[in-house]
């Protein structure tokens, strides 16, 4: 006996989009329900095992029951749109796994799941129907199964004739007279007023059916007899309306729909990494998946002598592509560069480990040789690389492409860009083995660097994000010294001041207890001194960040909790971290990545040195152990002002707002002046921070309803607050509008450099997701131009540096700032220097301004 599967489309569909959480492409396609239709497909094959496949759907046009019932699912909400924009792409997958699809005018796909699973039952076909629908179990006898998903598609309760009526007490027909006694407001089936589903079920297993029930009437009293009498036609036609049909005129051969001998695995493949579905590729099958390896085995020849070393060097192509694997946080130890790979004519392995044993001079020569040749190189994830070489001295020349930048830049919110996913990505190949990885690195480049040229990203990459990996690895390699003996004196003050606190907390308390322990904090605050719950967890009282602030102003505790919170984390993280990062040197060597925020913006590693809070003076303090790398240096900072409000001033063209840069009016007393119609001079200090916030607010998007919880105002007066700053600047008020609806045509937004976000949540039916759509487009073409800026400052800046043979050196990067170790005898030339590149690094319509500072601590540059 075969078996078939049936599976019903838009019930399926529905289940797994609400059941998984959104998904979208790069393109902004949602596909969260074609991958959980799909995972739950290819379970069901493995448990089932079945010969035949089908799937069914609903057509637009009107069926038999609509013609029949006007109301007929009158009411039903409408699809979401998100939903509906999957079910073309699963058609066409379903179609390369030769799935038949089912669908025809007139009828539902039920009557089309009833029609196959009773035609296959007659030739002795063993059937599976998957759904979500109940009402397919009228459908259940001994042959044909029904599969009832729950919770999503991941969970399945079978019935068949006899379980249905072990757990309903009625045969798999008498459901169908249950439904027309009780109707179904899914579907706007009337049924009879007043009988529910216990009633129905009761009256359906004593007379059998429908008709059963009205000619027994005379047994029956009370409204349940009255209403049954005055719909007795109500009840046969919800009877009608509920019964599935069993032969609807679709002319069928089952052996034409045997689903494996068909089954499209290239083009499946092809689908799966354009949805970006890689964790399905490898349930494709075995035999098909053995054809994605090349024909040609591919060799690696081992470079482990100095005599294979030399004769490599001296027969190098014009392009030449790098791969290494780096491992531990010794930087600088050669020895971490465990693997050396170079394709040039052909594929290498270099072991450097065992030619620095062999003769660690020849080697350092022969590397040099080979990094400093002419070549163009290809490199993946080059900085590193960059790093580790530059402790011998050696620079890569001619440094023309990195993978993994490019890769970045085209799409800025992937998780990881090894090369096993780049090569899945863009050349749909999976490959077992860097042999396979390293002789396709070539195929790999061209189809990034077109894909750059095709996204008009061409500067973007090869005038700032290139350049800039050598930046970084100048700035990794320098380091910031810091002063251990002041750092262990700050860690004392820490400990003294945290223990003070702790002390301050349990006087206000009355009793000691784990002020980090949220359930023993929760009692404290809600119990003994009764504070106004804001927000319950499973485990008892939230005592979150956000419930702190909303309880501040009840009890002065909220205050000294916070602060206690602040100083334990500022304490483990950027004190005893701190502490445990110092290198031999006596300086921090943070890792600068280009790869990691979908803003642009660098981010800093191992310490991350970009997010010590400074709210607190002892936040602050911890800049104070940052010092100079000898007694001949300061710290320079140099920090753009308001380079977010210069950006948007520009890109929105607003007059008003271009103004007050160009006359060097401070901006947010200039909006303060606006918002609350005063001469500049009358404009108080109050004012205008409740102008910057407006300012501030205004390039993140901000509500009437955030800005009046910042505020400490109305709602009503912070929609008047923005109400007024829109007809100050009305080109703001248009950039914005214009931004956010090209975000909606085309999901994504640029910068000025032509950095691309994708926004696929701008299109979402969910308000609140919708709402963070809006922001995301509003923000994300500034945030990423002021980025973008930073970043080619730092290029001219450490060009200019080396340009002048200074000895001066950029040493870190924070948001809108650059330090600089600078020395005393440089001091005049680099303040100048970095001034004129940082504020002429680009054309604008208003001036860039940059604010220099000197210090003999970061502390004191500041």
């Amino acid at each position: 006996m075969g078996k078939l599967v049936i599976l019903d489309g838009h019930s399926l569909m529905n289940r797994a989009f609400y059941a998984i959480p959104p998904l979208t492409t790069a393109e902004g396609l949602h596909t969260n329900a074609i991958f959980g239709f799909i995972n739950m497909l290819f379970k069901i094959r493995e448990d089932i095992k079945p010969d035949y496949i089908v799937t069914t759907f609903d057509r637009k046009a009107p069926t038999f029951r609509h013609e029949e019932y006007q109301d007929y699912k009158a009411g039903r909400k409408r699809m979401p749109d998100e939903l509906h924009e999957q079910f073309e792409p699963l058609k066409d997958i379903l179609s390369k796994m030769a799935i038949n699809i089912f669908e025809i005018d007139g009828f539902e796909a039920d009557d089309l799941i009833g029609t196959l699973a009773v035609k296959a039952e007659s030739e002795g076909i063993e059937v599976y129907i998957v759904t979500g629908d109940r009402d397919a179990l009228q459908l259940a006898s001994d042959n044909i199964k029904v599969l009832l998903t729950k919770k999503g598609v991941s969970e399945r309760e079978v019935y068949d004739r006899n379980r249905m009526i072990e757990d309903y007490g009625v045969t798999p027909t008498q459901f169908i007279d249950v439904k027309g006694l009780m109707g179904d407001a899914s579907d706007n089936i009337p049924g009879v007023p007043g009988i529910g589903e216990k009633t129905a079920y009761k009256l359906i297993k004593e007379y059998g059916s429908i008709e059963g029930v009205l000619d027994n009437l005379d047994k029956l009293k009370g409204k349940i007899k009255e209403n049954l009498e005055s719909h007795c036609e109500d009840a046969i036609f919800s009877k009608k309306l509920a019964t599935i049909i069993t032969n609807v005129p679709i002319d069928i051969d089952l052996d034409d729909i045997k689903s494996q001998e068909a089954y499209d695995v290239k083009a499946l493949r092809e689908l799966f990494f354009k949805y970006q579905f890689k964790s399905l590729i490898n349930k494709l099958p075995e035999e098909e998946n053995q054809g994605q390896k090349p024909a040609v085995e591919v060799v690696i020849e081992k470079i482990s002598t100095l005599v294979d070393f030399e004769k490599l060097t001296e027969n190098v192509d014009t392009e030449l592509f790098i791969v290494h694997e780096i491992s531990g946080k010794e930087k600088f130890s050669l020895m971490k560069l465990e693997k050396l790979y170079i394709h040039n004519s052909k594929s290498y392995e270099i072991e450097v480990q065992k030619l620095f044993e062999e003769n660690e001079e020849k080697s350092k020569e022969y590397l040099k040789k080979l990094f400093e040749n002419t070549s163009e190189k290809i490199i993946h994830n080059a900085k590193n690389l960059f790093t580790v070489l530059s402790k011998l001295d050696i620079d890569i020349n001619n440094f023309v492409f990195d993978t993994e930048i490019a890769a970045y830049l085209i799409e800025s919110s992937d998780k990881e860009y090894t090369l096993k996913t780049l090569f899945e990505t863009y050349l749909h190949e999976t490959y077992q083995d860097i042999s396979q990885e390293i002789s396709n690195l070539s195929n790999l480049y061209q189809r990034l660097k077109e894909k750059i040229k095709e996204l008009q990203m061409e500067d973007l990459l090869y005038k700032i994000e290139l350049p800039l990996v050598k930046v970084l690895a100048d700035m990794e390699k320098v380091g910031f010294k810091v002063d251990r003996e002041q750092l262990d004196q700050l860690r004392e003050k820490f400990i003294n001041e945290i223990t003070v606190s702790q002390k301050e907390i349990y006087e206000m308390a009355g009793e000691e207890f784990n002020i980090s322990s949220p359930k023993q904090l929760g009692k404290i605050l809600f119990e003994k001194l009764d504070l106004p719950v804001i927000k319950k967890t499973k485990t008892g009282y939230s005592t979150n960040a956000e419930v702190l602030e909303k309880l501040k102003d009840k009890h002065p505790i909220i205050d000294k909790i916070t602060y206690y919170r602040q100083l334990t984390k500022l304490n483990s993280t950027y004190v005893e971290g701190l502490i445990h990062v110092i290198d031999q040197d006596g300086r921090i060597h943070s890792s600068f990545n280009q790869t990691v925020t979908t803003t642009g913006r660098l981010s800093s590693t191992e310490p991350n040195l970009q997010n010590i809070p400074i709210k607190y003076e002892m936040g602050r303090a911890i800049r104070k152990v940052f010092v100079p790398n000898d007694e001949e240096s300061l710290i320079l900072s140099a920090d753009y002002s308001q380079i977010e409000l210069r950006v948007l001033a520009h890109m929105a063209d607003d007059e008003n707002m271009k103004t007050a840069y160009l006359e060097h009016i401070d901006i947010h007393t200039k909006t303060a002046s606006e918002v609350f119609n005063l001469p500049l001079d009358q404009v108080t200090k109050e004012k205008r921070s409740a102008a910057k916030a407006v300012n501030f607010g205004i390039v993140y998007g901000i509500s009437d309803f955030a800005l009046s919880e910042d505020l400490k105002i109305s709602k009503k007066e912070a929609k008047q607050y923005i109400d007024t700053y829109f007809s100050r600047y009305p080109k703001v008020k248009e950039y914005i509008s214009s931004t956010i609806a090209k975000a909606e045509k085309e999901l994504y937004v640029n910068t000025i450099f032509n950095r691309r976000r994708f926004i696929p949540e701008i299109t979402s039916s969910n308000k609140i997701v919708k709402a963070l759509g809006d922001r995301l487009a509003m923000n994300a073409p500034i945030q990423g131009s002021a980025a973008d800026i930073i970043k080619l400052a730092m290029v001219n800046v450490s060009k200019r540096l080396k340009e002048e043979k200074l000895k001066s050196s950029l040493i870190l990067q924070v948001h809108d700032e650059i330090i600089l170790n600078v020395y005393k005898d440089e001091l005049e030339t680099v303040k100048e220097l970095v001034k004129k590149e940082m504020e002429s690094v680009i054309d604008f319509s208003v001036p860039l301004e940059v604010d220099i500072n000197t210090g003999t601590t970061w502390y004191d540059a500041k």
